[in-house]
């Protein structure tokens, strides 16, 4: 197997013993990424739209450190905080694909790190 570390300063360090992303064989595992500012260490204000936003920044920081871009996600799994809270996310999460949308999970979940309103993840492929 050959496994690989992903780390950028671009986003948000690991608050835990993980890494921002690992890479194996091609394949690019990304962390659950909350909306942290990576410069402040601090979760963004705002609501959700601007939650997910900063999400997707950090997501496209990890994803350019591993050589490839959002056009890479093929799956993505999303946690929210209550699911009142999709159609806003799901608004701003539409916008940063073109083409083939990955396959996607979505949960409302009990609490998140940090009390986040959202976490996602995504898996991409070489």
């Amino acid at each position: 197997m050959n496994k690989r570390e992903i780390t950028t300063g671009s986003a948000p360090a690991a608050i835990g013993p993980y890494s921002q992303a690992v890479e194996v064989n091609g394949m690019i595992f990304l962390s659950g990424m909350l909306p942290i500012d990576p410069v402040t260490g601090k979760l963004v204000t705002g609501g959700i739209t601007e939650q997910t936003e900063q999400i997707f920044t950090n997501i496209k920081a990890v994803l350019s450190a591993a050589g490839v871009t959002i056009d890479n996600i093929v799956k993505t799994t999303v946690f929210l905080d209550d699911m009142s809270l999709f159609g806003e996310m799901n608004d701003v999460y539409g916008a940063q694909f073109t083409g083939i949308f990955p396959a996607r999970a979505a949960f409302a979940v009990k609490a998140l790190p940090k009390n986040a309103l959202v976490e996602i993840e995504v898996i991409a492929v070489k």
